[in-house]
């Protein structure tokens, strides 16, 4: 049972759960409606399996890292618990069923979208960027993007703007979401030798950066409007709102030189994301017209 719950570890599967939290909403934007129970289940499966796959080919490269860390240090190969040569066997053969399985079950247009993410995660981001630059959870967290694009394509064989736009705010979410967190474990970091910004990078700059992408994220996301209703809008507007005021309140703080608590942004994102992908997946389930272009 140890063994068990030892390669289930490698899978990271609470942030597997995230993953597929956006998943869902973009493949009923794509529909305007609710897709078929069977699609949706069998994305969310073939979705699973890819993001295990690459989360466990992450563990086997940094377990170097992952044994230096608190918050990491007790994740199976930094303790041994799993044979690295197992866990890599483990990630390939857990990719490359994902693919298969989305090829047969969707359509081989999102399974090479999960293939392209496994391989962007773990190539670019783990090998090449994560312990060589600071930008590396901008570009790296392009791959946690992917979801939402691997869903629409599941639905309509293609990719469409708003998968784009989807894609877009994951995308400026990542760095205050990520970030946030780094600021709070930024000594592990350190002596991990990853330079993730609040590592190589004053406070005060790293607030401002946290501002900055927010403020892109919220403005993005409205990009969304013409292919929704006001239930979405509304939603955007009042979260992208409490976002920006907690971001502004973070990067106050710092300037001051006042207690942060960056952990709460963290938490906060968590919200504002999982909150904006429940408004796309209602306003879509209720179908009502779309603003469309004009508004």
């Amino acid at each position: 049972m140890a063994t068990v719950r030892a390669y289930l570890a490698l899978t990271k599967a609470r942030i597997i759960e995230q993953l597929l939290v956006v998943t869902v909403p973009a493949m009923m934007l794509a529909q305007r409606s609710v897709p078929s129970l069977w699609l949706v289940l069998a994305v969310l499966l073939g979705g699973a399996a890819a993001a295990a796959s690459a989360h466990a080919l992450n563990c086997v490269i940094d377990a170097d890292i992952d044994a230096k860390m608190a918050r990491t240090r007790k994740r199976p190969l930094a303790r041994d618990a799993v044979p690295r040569s197992h866990a890599l066997v483990f990630g390939l053969v857990l990719g490359a069923a994902s693919a298969v399985w989305l090829g047969l079950t969707a359509n081989w247009v999102a399974a090479g979208l999960s293939v392209a993410a496994i391989a962007f995660y773990i190539v670019v981001y783990t090998l090449v960027l994560k312990r060589r630059t600071s930008q590396n959870i901008v570009w790296g967290g392009a791959a946690g993007c992917m979801p939402v694009v691997i869903g629409w394509a599941a639905v309509t064989g293609g990719v469409g703007w708003p998968a784009l736009v989807l894609f877009g705010i994951i995308f400026f979410w990542t760095p205050p979401h990520f970030w946030a967190l780094a600021m709070r474990y930024r000594d592990e970091y350190a002596a991990a030798g990853v330079p993730m910004l609040p590592v190589v990078a004053a406070p005060q700059r790293v607030s401002r950066q946290i501002v900055l992408y927010s403020w892109a994220m919220v403005a993005w996301s409205v990009l969304l409007v013409p292919a929704t209703s006001w239930i979405y809008l509304a939603t955007a507007v009042v979260g992208g709102v409490w976002f920006l005021i907690a971001a502004h309140r973070l990067d106050r703080a710092v300037h001051r030189d006042e207690v942060v608590n960056s952990m709460r942004l963290f938490h906060l994102s968590n919200t504002y994301l999982t909150g904006l992908f429940v408004a796309v997946a209602v306003d879509s389930a209720f179908g009502w017209p779309v603003f469309g272009w004009p508004f």
